[in-house]
């Protein structure tokens, strides 16, 4: 049996190709019910998320090239686009170039975001969903699982996923810094664009108290206020609305400051010099730079955060050197594995045999064995099965060594004529 892995991802195809696959699998059939039923296929996983579509199967070496035809078939018809299109976009391993692609991505090495940690989770689910459909077996188990062990030791062994690596995680990190702690800390976002919205989330996630929202627009502002839970308040409120926040994200595009020096010194008077963490991620700038300089105020502009990213981003590709060689380490535990499995049959039948042989011997030895007691009897068996377990270690340990050295066939095949091992 072989390994064949035909897939894309956000560094292969576009979004729209891959939205096709996402809306296929609405009121649809699992495409493992359809994989299930190709011929020469064992076992499958259908990994399928927002920046990738994969597909993993143990088919026999033999049919391999049909195989790979008839997966590029079915994906085509799920994404509802041409063969020629699909080939542009696809990519296609096998075997131990399979199994790294695979431990890759389930470590994060291969995402968008290198580090994220969801990937790991659809990878398990992926698997679970495969397990439902009885379409797992010895090869696919063995590779899922020791690819979740991989993944746990890249994220213990290295720092891979540690830092912000975006400006919403960035601005959070900050945040940590000055504050310690997030929760029950209170928000003002002023403007109510996507970039403020996506570090909103980032903070929110962390127990933020509560979250203020102004905007020119101010419908705008009612919207986001509700999808946070949140208050709605106009631009002309938001003095009064800095006295009592600790953080204040703004990205308006106005032509002036929004928030002026004299307007955070005169807040932060009535706010009892409470610290206030200011996040200006507008170009151009919303915030008055000498703003800054006051005591107790934290003021952060795009540019700042954008070095934070960038020098995080640099930690990580660091890291995933280190990554990169633990895979190969594993991928090379993987494929000795695998390289045994050829002799398994050979170990089984030897064992089979020589069991045998004891069997029969001590049925001959039953007249005599009669005589003796029931304890004496057990003592026998145990001291035959020992004797058994004596013969069989060295010629099994040196064949599953052997395979390990590319000769384990040679070797199989010449303890099957030494002891006529016949199936």
């Amino acid at each position: 049996m072989g390994i064949l892995l035909i897939g894309m991802s956000h560094k292969t195809s576009p979004l729209a190709v891959r939205e096709r696959f996402s809306l296929s699998c609405e009121n649809r059939d699992h495409p493992l019910d359809r994989i299930r039923q190709m011929p020469s296929i064992r076992e499958a996983l259908y990994l399928a998320t927002c920046n990738r579509v994969e597909v993993l199967v143990s088919a026999a070496e033999e049919a391999e090239q049909a195989v790979e035809e008839g997966l590029k078939a079915l994906m085509a018809e799920r994404g509802g686009i041409s063969g020629q299109e699909l080939e542009r976009c696809l990519y296609t391993l096998s075997g131990a170039e399979a199994v790294r692609h695979l431990f890759r991505v389930a470590s994060s090495l291969d995402s968008l975001v290198m580090g994220e940690p969801q990937i790991l989770g659809q990878v398990k689910e992926a698997y679970r969903e495969a397990v439902e459909h009885g379409v797992t077996g010895i090869l696919l188990n063995r590779i899922l699982h020791h690819a979740f062990q991989v993944a746990k030791r890249v994220r213990t062994e290295t720092g891979i996923a540690d830092n912000a690596v975006s400006v919403g995680y960035a601005a959070v990190e900050l945040a940590k810094k000055i504050f310690g702690r997030l929760d029950g800390k209170v928000i003002l976002l002023v403007g109510a664009g996507e970039m403020s919205e996506l570090a909103a989330r980032h903070l929110l996630k962390q127990g933020i108290k509560s979250i203020f929202v102004a905007n020119r627009t101010h419908a705008r502002a009612l919207e986001m206020a509700e999808q946070f839970e949140g208050k709605a308040v106009v631009l002309e409120q938001v003095p009064e609305v800095l006295k009592s926040v600790d953080i204040v994200i703004s990205s308006t595009g106005a032509s002036n400051y929004v928030l002026t020096r004299d307007m955070v010194a005169a807040a932060l008077r009535r706010r009892k010099n409470r610290f206030l963490f200011l996040i200006d991620i507008a170009v151009p700038r919303d915030i008055e730079p000498a703003a800054g300089d006051i005591d107790n105020v934290y003021l952060y502009n795009i540019d700042h955060l954008q070095e934070l990213v960038d020098e995080n981003r640099n930690h990580r590709l660091r890291e995933a050197e280190k990554a990169e060689a633990i895979i190969e380490e594993e991928v090379g535990n993987h494929t000795a594995w695998l390289s045994t499995l050829d002799v398994v049959p050979t170990i089984v039948e030897f064992r089979e045999k020589i069991e045998g042989i004891m069997k029969a011997e001590l049925e001959k030895s039953a007249s005599w064995r009669h005589s003796l007691s029931e304890m004496d009897q057990r003592h026998v068996e145990s001291l035959m099965a020992s004797i058994v377990n004596k013969i069989l270690h060295e010629p099994t340990a040196c064949l599953r060594e052997q395979s390990r050295n590319q000769n384990g066939k040679a070797y199989a095949a010449a303890l099957r004529k030494l002891f006529k091992l016949e199936r």
